[in-house]
């Protein structure tokens, strides 16, 4: 029979080991990941599947997820880009995170720099069956258009402004630019 404190001793070193190990699984998941931004967004892949327009970039941080693609050549009315509600429904890809999307309200215009168009907020059903709010948003250039979701509690009129920021950083703004470029 084991004596009492060969017993402590044993389950004091399992569990020094346990932890050592999930700690060094957490460092390599961490190195993985690459140095941390000094923004706080990451890069994460783009979800969607292929489609007709090239694939967009995506980040993740601060609880929210941002996903923004151009739509070269796709603008309805190039003098007047996109005003309505309808128009920022069918071209933001809203419908990728969720078929049955519901608008919480009308849209509103929005201006991202200098590109003006139209946003509006949804609830939608994630497929882990989570409810989450969403904004569209749709602006345009010229003939084009640059569309972005945000999923995260935009319905917080701080947090909607804090990702409309992240959205007219350079992080965003230089990579929509060399899409834009020679347009």
């Amino acid at each position: 029979m084991l004596s009492r404190r060969t017993i402590v001793q044993t389950s004091l070193a399992v569990g020094t080991v346990a932890m050592l190990g999930g700690l060094a699984m957490y460092a390599n998941w961490r190195l993985a990941q690459g140095p941390e931004p000094a923004d706080g967004w990451w890069p994460i892949a783009w979800p969607f599947p292929r489609d007709g327009w090239p694939p967009g970039r995506a980040w993740r941080g601060h609880d929210l997820e941002v996903y923004v693609r151009p739509k070269l050549g796709f603008c309805g009315n190039c003098d007047t880009g996109v005003v309505s509600d309808d128009e920022v429904d069918r071209v933001t890809d809203i419908d990728l995170l969720d078929e049955k999307f519901t608008p919480l309200k009308d849209g509103s215009r929005v201006r991202i720099t200098d590109l003006v168009g139209r946003g509006r907020l949804y609830s939608l059903k994630m497929r882990d069956g989570k409810t989450r709010t969403a904004e569209g948003i749709a602006v345009s250039y010229n003939c084009d258009l640059i569309v972005a979701i945000i999923v995260g509690k935009v319905d917080d009129e701080p947090t909607r402004k804090f990702a409309h920021t992240f959205l007219e950083s350079n992080k965003v703004q230089i990579w929509v630019n060399q899409q834009l470029e020679g347009r």
